[in-house]
């Protein structure tokens, strides 16, 4: 049975695209997640998938909070994440600093949206148990929360947001990189078999390092992305310039485990236990290398 592979329907998922397109389904199909990671954490628990590719913060937090739905078997994007951070087009916030003491809108529990607006508040200076939230579920269910003022601002990946902003739509009032790198894979532990998810997380590695070679990002891949996600080449260009993918999609850095738990420790998102996070607890090192 081909494994069920769970993902957002984004830019930073092209190479993964041009595996599924290759493979036709014999050894995997897609499951497309719009909410984004939250939504991926429910579907492994749920076993609606098998393998997902989501967010660092979120997947960590997610085990460091006592899940068992899955563990972590690589790596996808090097880079961190640009969080915008968006305010509805005629509301009166600013800046970051507006929002203090107001209701932030977030896709769904334990999502990157919610985790990185712990990051912006300990950032911020402010009470992390003081954040209000409010589920929109997906992008468009955020865009019309900040303009129909049920929340102030939410927290997306830039450049899917930047057409709502060059549109009108909305206002982008400010940004928070992830301190970590941004895409992880997490499978779950028992149902994805460990000689399938290698097998795909190969595949997956030599369409990664095609992605990511000097050539493609001078033509090949903007024109898949033009085509796919319909931005516009200078976009697509300027993103280029700020992602990176791993060598190997089969490693797992102890050290972005350490320091992804450090922060959202800081933040409240995870309290420790007594004696600290046992890092080998959250890799299938049947699977995945910890380097």
């Amino acid at each position: 049975m081909p494994l069920r592979i769970g993902y957002v329907r984004e830019h930073f998922s092209s190479p993964l695209l041009q595996f599924a397109a290759v493979d036709e389904g014999k050894t995997f199909t897609l499951v497309e997640c719009p909410s984004g990671t939250g939504q991926l954490i429910s579907r492994l628990s749920k076993d609606e998938i098998d393998v997902a590719i989501a967010l660092t913060d979120p997947l960590i937090s997610g085990i460091a909070n006592g899940s068992k739905a899955y563990k972590l078997v690589g790596s996808f994007v090097s880079t961190p994440l640009n969080w915008a951070v968006i305010a509805g087009r005629d509301a009166d916030f600013s800046d970051i600093s507006s929002l203090k003491s107001t209701t932030i809108g977030i896709s769904r529990q334990g999502s990157g949206s919610q985790t990185m607006a712990y990051v912006m508040a300990l950032q911020q200076g402010w009470p992390t148990d003081d954040l209000k939230f409010k589920i929109n579920n997906d992008i468009r269910g955020l865009i019309d929360s900040v303009n129909d003022g049920s929340t102030s601002a939410f927290m997306w990946e830039w450049f899917t947001t930047k057409p709502f902003v060059d549109s009108g739509e909305v206002k982008f009032i400010g940004s928070v990189p992830t301190p970590w790198p941004s895409w992880l894979i997490a499978a779950h532990p028992t149902r994805a078999a460990v000689d399938d998810v290698r097998r795909f997380l190969e595949g997956l590695a030599d369409y990664v390092k095609s992605f990511d070679s000097e050539e493609s990002r001078e033509t090949a891949n903007v024109n898949f992305i033009e085509t796919h996600f319909g931005y516009p080449a200078e976009d697509v260009k300027a993103w280029l310039k700020t992602v990176a993918y791993p060598k190997s999609c089969l490693t797992v850095s102890e050290q972005v485990i350490r320091d992804t738990l450090r922060v959202l420790e800081q933040a409240g998102v995870v309290t420790a236990p007594e004696g600290g996070f046992a890092i080998e607890t959250f890799v299938n090192t049947e699977v995945a290398v910890l380097s």
